[in-house]
């Protein structure tokens, strides 16, 4: 091959690196996106079963004083 045919083939390969490159940058803010997503939701629901927790649990309020006579 000549040297302009390999620097046209090097080009090319920069150019399809680069687009390779910004598709892989979307998908990954995609799945970031995604992941603070699923970490709210986590998040809530780890919330809702400590609350159904705390209300299942039974009360321990200390018994009322005896008055003195």
């Amino acid at each position: 091959m000549s040297w302009p045919r390999d620097a046209f083939q090097a080009l090319r390969q920069i150019v399809l690196i680069e687009d390779r490159v910004a598709t892989l940058t979307d998908t990954v803010k995609q799945l970031a996106n995604t992941c603070q997503e699923l970490d709210r939701r986590l998040t809530r629901i780890e919330a809702k079963f400590e609350l159904l927790e705390h209300m299942a649990a039974p009360s321990r309020r200390a018994l009322p004083e005896k008055p003195e006579k």
